[in-house]
């Protein structure tokens, strides 16, 4: 594996120095939008709605698993060891928000836009991030084993020390950093690859997907 390198300089979620206790209701209605307030400990796995808006919010603790919040809009968000596992939040705009320690496993994040974000030490197994627009997005120590991110635009995108087994790069990876990754299979085309780093151990791997033979 390649030197531990220098993560791209991210905003960091502007949130205020308190944040009041919030609790959400049962049911959501389109566009319901909550601010400046901490969501924490609660299961919100039955929510179903259209274009809610959170904004300096965090929630920490949270369960959203099979949560359906399509084109959710959030600003200045935190998510601390929460649960989102098979929410739909296709068409998301998110920017300047954090996931530490969450569980997005079957994630629908799909045409969704990303705009500073962080997701360090999170679960992305197979999660659907097919179209979506990232652009300024950090993904540190965190599993994306067979993820899909066919035809997403990763722009300024910097994968540091994740797991990327079986994923779907169906996309161009030019600038893009695979090299402190772990993976023994990737789903990609040959031409994407064209100014991908990668770390020597790893062209063996490239090498073998696409049938070549390599020899000393």
């Amino acid at each position: 594996m390649s030197e531990t390198r220098k993560r791209l300089k991210l905003e960091a979620p502007r949130l205020p120095a308190e944040l009041e206790r919030l609790s959400l209701p049962a049911r959501l209605g389109t566009r319901d939008a909550f601010e400046h307030g901490l969501v924490e400990g609660e299961r919100l796995e039955e929510l179903d709605a259209d274009k809610v808006v959170f904004d300096g919010v965090v929630f920490r603790g949270v369960t959203f698993d099979s949560a359906k919040l399509r084109s959710l809009e959030l600003t200045d968000v935190l998510f601390d060891r929460c649960d989102l596992s098979n929410a739909d939040l296709s068409r998301a705009v998110v920017h300047r928000a954090q996931f530490r320690s969450c569980k997005l496993v079957g994630a629908d994040l799909s045409e969704a836009m990303l705009r500073n974000v962080l997701v360090e030490d999170c679960q992305l197994d197979y999660a659907n991030l097919r179209a979506a627009d990232l652009k300024g997005v950090v993904f540190a120590d965190s599993s994306l084993n067979r993820a899909d991110f066919c035809m997403a635009k990763l722009a300024k995108t910097e994968f540091h020390r994740c797991k990327l087994d079986g994923a779907l790069l169906g996309t161009p990876l030019r600038g893009i950093d695979l090299s402190d990754s772990e993976f023994t299979g990737l789903s990609c085309n040959p031409d994407d690859l064209r100014g991908c780093i990668i770390s020597r151990e790893q062209a063996f791997i490239f090498a073998a997907l696409f049938g070549m033979v390599l020899k000393d």
